[in-house]
């Protein structure tokens, strides 16, 4: 589903899924869902192209119209959800009695009624429909969107002309690329090299191959300067090329009528017997590159080859990847206070506080700083206007002629994305500025909102939306915002830059994607007046003008507006209800949530609340996430086990999870406070799709242990073969058989065993071959570290983190500083090791044990970091 499409991605498999059998449609019903769904996966297609234009060079009517559709599409998917969640009832198991069966049958005409009026309904939306297609055909939709009006001039062009003493923060940058492309590292000194440099729009890429390629050009017998873009015309494109290497011999290059493979074969024969410098600026795709590459001959000369990109996956494929920072502090200062007073020190003083803040917004991205200063320079006698500006970026509320560089060269990332990726890029102008973004709070608002598909069905939702995650982070549109050990592959949060934010919170809020209240209704991110389907509150209540009737999601970040907000239970069509962080102790019973039947997501993560969750909660037959963890919650109610489309379930510690658990058959993450009892922890054996579990278990509440418990929790493990994650905490002993359990199974890849409480246990191998995937493990409260890894364990394991009691402070000996075989970890990359936890360990233990982990390192072929109570061991 893409932004510019409204439902219409979601819309069409609900469309198929109506004409299965189980639906009992009417022929002529399903007739006409034929009908709607040719009619509109035709506009799906027409609206995909409208989505790849940059607004500002849209029609007016091709908007107006664009917006009419995804407006309908919204209404369309409102009506066939209403009709999915009354015709398939309750999946409850039926018991034999009078009441059940009457209850029965007032549901079968309760169905009949239903099936009857969603044929009305699916007549009265051809109807729209067909005048949708009569607009379409008015307003030549389909030949703007083949057509752009205007075509402007490329603003990073400018970059290829920058006086050498403009620049500023780049000297060290070209250095260090002009050694990585001239010094001997192993290779063979004649053999063609080349560097990749990456970064996201806007940090410099371009600037820095130029001040490279105009220091060295003339140690070259001929060079070339070419961009390559998004939708490059390759064979202008070696023209281009052809044209550098020598302007003379070939000015006329572009009338010739050749082809791309004559061109590609006199390019490789003019450059057979010279040494070359070329530059491929701002690469988006891997195909021209290997097109441009065949005329790249290798000539044993010397030759070094420059190439560009936003993309890191490519700059990988590329080979020399040069990863491009920002500027630092000083750098920007000296760029920023240069271009409007001459230095910092002719600053005035009442501008230095709001000129630190923009600093920070700019991020150190040179055109950040550049756009912002050349503004303000023209306002240097009116302060409120600094003030103003600084408020209003990352809002997405500004527009100004002077920022149109800027937001072009950021929107090509933006459209050079496939129309998934809009729409999960463009969602995150939800999230406040500066803000850290859980990321599977984002995958799972995304699955939520419908945003993610299933592919071929072999990926789960959350892998696809996982890779949805990890694309926009290789694309640089957004920024890691932190690391922990349970998944150190990936970052667990992110952020988004200050001027992407100002880019996406514009395009969402012109088209009314979604809708940010900011403090005010003037602050308020929607341009219009219309049904507001998405509403962010950072702070204050909605204004007077919203129609919030058919709310889709609602995200309050300020604690203080969920006091005055209107009763939730006016929004029929909620699917996204997120509180997360909000003080809701005290706060009214939350049973209105049993009447928004198309909730999918609920979040009241940190909210404190602590009355009773409503006994009615099966009710919610379309939930897929339910997070309570940071809540007083006692005990979840049994109809819970009814959720049958449930993915995601947290809970916390002092929340008891119920019986009939084994019935969440679609759990993929159970977040789960405590296990105290063998039957619930036999239960989550019967949870074979789960990909990711956490749970503790405890003492019963009279603080009995019960080893029926751990036996029956690691019986359940064993059959849990899609288990990804595994994060366990127990107060009992933990046996050989125990961790040989966890390594027979064949997809965990992140395992974090925590013991408390432990008495000297027996020492144990990790043997051959177990853990296939593992990549981070973690023992904590150990008596002993393993005292050895076999040959073929862990082939995968780069991070290992141990925390443990020593033997000596249990009455033991000092055999902790036996050899771990570390050297038959072959992937190992860093090693965290801290000896005790209210413990006192003697200085002597300590030094020995630092010693056998530095010499293990030492000799290891990877060489991995070793870090001793969170300080790097050199």
């Amino acid at each position: 589903m893409e932004f510019a499409t409204g439902a219409l991605g979601s819309l069409l498999p609900k469309l198929a899924q109506l004409l299965g059998d189980e639906y009992n449609l009417q022929k002529g019903t399903k007739k006409n869902i034929e009908f709607l769904t040719t009619e509109l996966e035709s506009i799906n297609a027409a609206l995909c192209k409208v989505g790849n234009i940059p607004l500002e060079e849209l029609d007016d009517q091709v908007r107006i119209w664009s917006r009419h559709v995804r407006e309908v599409s919204y209404d369309m998917e409102d009506i066939i959800d209403t009709f999915l969640v009354r015709v398939q009832g309750s999946d409850a198991p039926s018991k034999r009695s009078a009441k059940r069966f009457i209850k029965k049958m007032m549901g079968a005409v309760t169905k009949a009624t239903t099936r009857h009026r969603i044929g009305q309904d699916i007549k009265d939306i051809m109807e729209i429909i067909k005048v949708v297609a009569e607009e379409r055909k008015r307003y030549k939709v389909d030949s703007v969107a083949l057509s752009k009006s205007v075509v402007d001039p490329d603003p990073r062009i400018t970059a290829l002309y920058t006086k050498a003493t403009d620049l500023v923060g780049i000297n060290n940058a070209r250095e260090e690329l002009i050694t990585r492309l001239t010094k001997n590292d192993g290779m063979p000194t004649q053999q063609q090299r080349i560097i990749s440099i990456f970064g996201f729009g806007g940090l410099g890429k371009t600037t820095l191959a130029k001040a490279v390629y105009d220091k060295i050009k003339l140690q070259f017998d001929c060079t070339a300067f070419v961009s390559v873009s998004r939708n490059p015309d390759i064979n202008k494109l070696l023209k281009n090329i052809f044209y550098e290497l020598d302007k003379e011999k070939y000015g006329n290059i572009h009338s010739t009528m050749l082809e791309e493979t004559q061109l590609i074969d006199h390019i490789k024969e003019f450059l057979l017997d010279k040494r070359y410098l070329i530059v491929v600026d701002d690469i988006w795709d891997m195909k021209p590159w290997e097109i441009i590459r065949c005329a790249l001959g290798e000539n044993n000369m010397k030759s070094r080859i420059i190439t560009t990109t936003r993309i890191i996956d490519i700059a990988e494929q590329l080979g020399g990847c040069y990863k491009l920072k920002p500027l630092t502090h000083d750098s920007s200062e000296k760029l920023f206070y240069g271009r409007i007073f001459g230095s910092k020190g002719e600053c005035p003083h009442r501008y230095s506080g709001v000129s630190e803040k923009i600093l920070k917004k700019c991020g150190g991205v040179p055109l950040a700083i550049i756009t912002t200063s050349s503004l303000l320079a023209n306002n240097l006698g009116n302060i409120e206007v600094w003030n103003e500006w600084c408020d209003s970026i990352g809002s997405g509320l500004r527009s100004n002629h002077n920022l149109n560089n800027m937001r072009k060269i950021l929107s090509f990332s933006y459209y050079d994305l496939p129309s998934h990726l809009k729409t999960c890029l463009l969602y995150l102008s939800i999230f406040p500025e500066d803000c850290l973004i859980l990321r599977d709070r984002l995958i799972w608002r995304w699955i939520a909102e419908g945003f993610v598909q299933h592919g071929d069905g072999r990926q789960s939702l959350y892998d696809i939306g996982l890779r949805y995650f990890s694309e926009l982070l290789n694309r640089s549109l957004i920024q890691p915002g932190s690391y922990i050990d349970e998944d150190v592959m990936m970052p667990m949060k992110c952020r988004v830059h200050d001027m992407v934010l100002d880019l996406i919170c514009s395009l969402s809020g012109e088209e009314g994607f979604v809708t940010t209240v900011l403090g005010d209704c003037r602050k308020c991110t929607s341009s219009r007046e219309c049904k507001v389907r998405r509403l962010s509150i950072h702070s204050t209540t909605p204004c007077p003008k919203m129609r919030t009737s058919k709310l889709r999601s609602l995200t309050i970040f300020d604690p203080a507006s969920i006091k005055s907000m209107p009763p939730l239970s006016s929004y029929h069509s909620l699917r996204v209800l997120d509180l997360e962080g909000c003080n809701l102790n005290g706060h009214p019973s939350l049973e209105f949530v049993v009447i928004l039947v198309h909730l999918r997501f609920l979040n009241l993560l940190n909210t404190r609340y602590s009355a009773e969750i409503p006994k009615d909660l099966g009710k919610l037959r379309c939930l897929q996430i339910l997070d309570l963890f940071g809540t007083d919650v006692k005990y979840l109610p049994p109809t819970i086990v009814e959720l049958r489309q449930l993915m995601c379930l947290g809970v916390g510690e002092s929340t008891r999870l119920p019986n009939r658990l084994m019935n969440l058959t679609s759990l993929e993450c159970l977040v789960a406070g405590n296990v105290d009892s063998a039957h619930t922890a036999e239960e989550l054996g019967h949870l074979t799709n789960l990909r990711k579990l956490v749970v503790r278990l405890r003492k019963d509440n009279e603080g009995r242990w019960d080893e029926s418990t751990s036996k029956a929790m690691v019986g359940s493990l064993r059959k849990l073969h899609r288990i990804q994650s595994l994060s366990i905490s127990l107060a009992a002993q933990v046996r050989r058989e125990d961790i040989q359990v966890l390594g027979l199974l064949p997809s965990l890849r992140f395992l974090k065993v925590n013991v408390t409480g432990m008495q000297v246990g027996e020492k144990f191998m990790i043997s051959a071959d177990a853990f296939p995937c593992l990549i981070s493990c973690t023992f904590l409260g150990f008596p002993m570290v393993p005292s050895m890894f076999s040959p073929g364990a862990m082939p995968r394991l780069e991070h290992f983190k141990f925390h443990i009691l020593p033997e000596d402070s249990c009455g033991g000996g000092e055999s902790i500083v036996d050899d771990m075989a570390l050297g038959h970890l072959p992937s190992l990359r860093t090693v965290w090791a801290d000896l005790s936890r209210n413990v006192e360990v003697t200085k002597d233990l300590e030094t020995k044990l630092i010693a056998k982990l530095k010499h293990e390192a030492n000799v290891h072929s990877n060489q991995p970091c070793i870090y001793w109570r969170a300080r790097f061991i050199e």
